[in-house]
């Protein structure tokens, strides 16, 4: 039977029809439970490649991803095991977690997702594998899109699952297109275009493929036939095409980067995405210097690359305690997992780099 989503009053069917509508995902409230995640050193991992004992979630849990499958939310979570090393000089596995109710989760013993003895170490160690982003696929099966973290240059990479617990790498996304010459570029954040089916949020076809925002200064596009490997649009001069960039003297002036996996409306494609602020000249006066917040931008339905319209104000930004402390004192609300689950949207997000934080957006 087809779920019902209640936007701004209006009852509407599965697709997230914003017709007629403002075309955002507003009025999102934290829990009174925040953080709902935080570190944990009684969980240890026989680590394959460094072949020791680790407590690979002592330092900080943060930057999840979200997926909703028979009726729970499985969350994707970083973890880093090292409290002594500094930002960046950890390394980062993934665990697993479940809840019935969105809000208190169960976690999985070991990592599901980590640096091993094997073909992608090159790219997946010391630093790890980070910041997930995990969409269903139509076959029922996963894919997740990550942070290789060689220490030497972050890289985009993928994997596939059929049961979000046993996962097949396939390396650095960018390993094959334009002969490789976007290999070496520092690149994060896969935001793929999904939308809404029977009530969970699937990986969407535009013309026969997969699209996907990524970067981090700045926001490029992608498409891929299979999600294994992608192809970045490229301007008239053969560099990355900039489909959407910082604005000064706004929160979001140093970079955006792409949040959450991105929702195909009949408004247009809706990109949650994280904005920096830049510190001193050109930086934004509504939020602190420094801050991550989240906002909002729209793209063609029928044209990903060209951008729409934009939030001029962030939807959601620090402000409890732990969101201003931590790895990263300048404040975080770094959004990255997105589900709709029990007639409400559940945004989770990181924390200052260090706990795992939620916001609700009730219909």
């Amino acid at each position: 039977m087809l779920k019902h989503i209640l936007i701004r009053g209006v009852i509407l069917l599965t697709a997230v029809s914003l017709q007629g509508q403002e075309p955002w995902l507003l009025d999102f409230k934290k829990t009174e439970l925040n953080p709902i995640m935080t570190a944990d050193s009684s969980f240890v991992f026989h680590c394959p490649v460094s072949n020791e004992e680790v407590a690979w979630q002592q330092a900080d849990v943060f930057n999840p991803a979200a997926i909703v499958k028979n009726d729970t939310v499985f969350l994707f979570f970083r973890a880093e095991d090292n409290p002594a090393a500094i930002l960046g000089g950890r390394t980062s596995r993934i665990g697993l977690a479940y809840s019935l109710d969105g809000i208190h989760f169960n976690k999985f013993p070991k990592p599901v997702f980590y640096p091993d003895k094997d073909g992608f170490q090159q790219w997946d160690y010391p630093g790890g594998v980070e910041d997930p982003r995990v969409v269903e696929l139509e076959d029922g099966s996963y894919l997740m899109l990550y942070t290789s973290w060689n220490r030497d240059v972050a890289r985009l990479s993928s994997a596939h699952s059929k049961n979000l617990k046993n996962w097949t790498k396939y390396g650095p996304v960018f390993l094959q297109a334009h002969k490789g010459k976007f290999l070496d570029t520092w690149s994060k954040s896969g935001s793929v275009i999904t939308e809404m089916k029977e009530g969970r949020l699937v990986a969407k076809r535009i013309d026969g493929k997969y699209w996907m925002y990524w970067g981090e200064s700045f926001v490029n596009l992608a498409y891929s036939e299979d999600g294994k490997q992608w192809v970045p649009l490229l301007n008239s001069e053969g560099e990355l095409l900039r489909v959407f960039e910082p604005t000064l003297e706004a929160f979001d002036s140093h970079l955006t980067e792409p949040g959450p996996p991105a929702l195909f409306t009949d408004q247009g494609i809706l990109l949650l995405y994280n904005g920096k602020n830049l510190s001193g000249k050109g930086a934004g006066k509504n939020v602190p210097e420094g801050a991550y917040c989240g906002g909002q931008a729209l793209f063609d339905k029928n044209d990903p690359a060209r951008l729409v319209d934009r939030l001029d104000e962030p939807f959601i930004c620090p402000s409890l305690p732990h969101e201003i402390s931590g790895q990263y004192k300048a404040g975080t609300t770094f959004i990255e997992g997105l589900v709709y689950f029990k007639q409400k949207w559940f945004l989770y997000y990181g924390t200052a780099d260090s706990m795992v934080g939620l916001a609700v957006k009730k219909e």
